[in-house]
């Protein structure tokens, strides 16, 4: 390809970047080149700025392609600044909703290590391995799924840890596809490597499986958790539950509904509680309730047909009873709910809403998080922003656990 063609190019995915495409039709061709270039910006410009100059070493020399070198370099510094003011934006969120002094209920402060950017990490961003921490694969919550109904606990390799808080982790997937290796790496890595206990699930998928059956799957291995954790070295009295995309709305609901029994069949009364929930760029409207036209557009072209298998005019309930913010009562447990500004699969409206219920209704904290030019799937793999959002969810589940343990230990007393 000819330096000037590779430089619109560039140019036309930067430009996407700093600023999706609009629309509910073009939503998904536009997120996933906005989401590659605005997570790989480092990459993306080391790679324009090669190109350029080696060009204008060359004998003949396309001012045009230069120009949109150029421009696109300057695009792509927008984009890394962005993605450095996360840790800015995220820590402000956690200072409003927790008070600045927030970092005296954990253990330790964190230092600038623990603060700082693995860089090291962020240069081959899909080799994602981590030795401090081991993964016991394929673990069985549910024979009768297969392998729908199979976790993986990822815990620390040296000393083994007991009573150790636990991460459960929801993948998405808009409900059709997905699995428990694919999302929530770097979070589950990072924490399973300062001691938590963290559990990825797999879950039965639409159309196959419609709703409810989704909902029922991640309340089952909460139950399992509940039962079989302290094997693993996890406090079977303390689980966060987290997810992204259909995992965040799953985590949502999960964490706003132990009370509905007929979400767990054969199971009824187990204990499906969680203590805090950390949904990230969720769905929160499957009714179409808030009156944005995107998630109408969604429940009538996608979440009806594909999902609940049903039309929202038959049968609303459904719909009402699958929309977190239709289920937020003043008993919801504590929230971290993180969204990107520019996320065209789950556009931010919706995120704003369900927090603005939360904490008009909620009796506990609730963090929110808007994040600056980030996409849909921002945490997917490590990244300047991913790095930042995971050091603030550690900042925010200690600071958790911490007020949780002190709880316990001043009830027991």
């Amino acid at each position: 390809m000819a330096f000037l063609r590779r430089q619109v190019v560039t140019a036309a995915l930067v430009a996407n970047a700093v600023r999706p495409v609009p629309g509910y039709r073009t939503a998904l061709l536009s997120f996933f080149p906005s989401w590659l270039v605005g997570e790989l910006a480092p990459h993306v410009l080391a790679a324009t700025v090669a190109d350029a100059a080696a060009h204008a070493t060359g004998p003949r020399r396309d001012a045009r392609g230069l120009a949109l070198a150029a421009a696109s370099s300057a695009g792509l510094a927008y984009l890394l600044d962005q993605s450095r003011r996360v840790r800015r934006v995220a820590e402000e969120s956690l200072t409003e909703a927790l008070g600045a002094d927030y970092e005296d209920g954990l253990e330790t402060r964190p230092s600038p290590a623990d603060l700082a950017l693995p860089w090291r990490r962020l240069v081959y961003p899909f080799r994602m391995r981590e030795p401090r921490v081991r993964v016991e694969r394929d673990i069985a919550y549910d024979d009768a799924l297969g392998r729908r109904g199979m976790l993986d606990v990822y815990r620390p390799v040296d000393s083994p840890p007991e009573g150790a808080p636990v991460l459960l982790q929801v993948h998405g997937g808009g409900w059709t596809i997905g699995r428990k290796d694919q999302q929530g790496i770097p979070l589950m890595q990072h924490l399973a490597a300062k001691g938590w206990v963290c559990v990825a699930v797999n879950y039965r998928l639409a159309p196959r499986d419609r709703w409810p059956a989704q909902i029922e799957d991640v309340k089952k291995t909460i139950a399992w958790v509940r039962e079989h954790i302290s094997a693993y070295g996890g406090d079977p009295g303390y689980i966060a539950i987290t997810g992204g995309s259909a995992g965040g709305h799953l985590a949502a609901l999960a964490a706003l509904t132990p009370h509905r029994r007929e979400w767990q069949p054969g199971f009824e009364d187990a204990d499906t509680s969680v203590q805090v929930a950390v949904p990230h760029y969720g769905i929160y409207d499957f009714a179409g309730s808030t009156g944005v036209r995107a998630a109408e557009l969604m429940r009538d072209r996608f979440l009806g047909p594909r999902v609940l298998g049903r039309r929202w005019a038959e049968d609303p309930e459904v719909f009402e009873d699958a929309s977190p913010i239709l289920q937020v009562t003043d008993r919801a447990p504590d929230m971290f709910v993180l969204h990107g500004r520019h996320d065209s699969l789950a556009p931010v409206e919706q995120a704003r809403l369900f927090v603005e219920r939360l904490r008009s209704t909620s009796r506990r904290s609730v963090v929110y998080a808007e994040l600056p030019g980030a996409q849909h799937a921002f945490d997917v793999f490590p990244s300047i922003r991913s790095a930042h959002v995971v050091r603030a969810i550690d900042r925010y589940l200690h600071w958790h656990w911490h007020t949780h343990r002190s709880a316990r230990a001043g009830a027991a007393t």
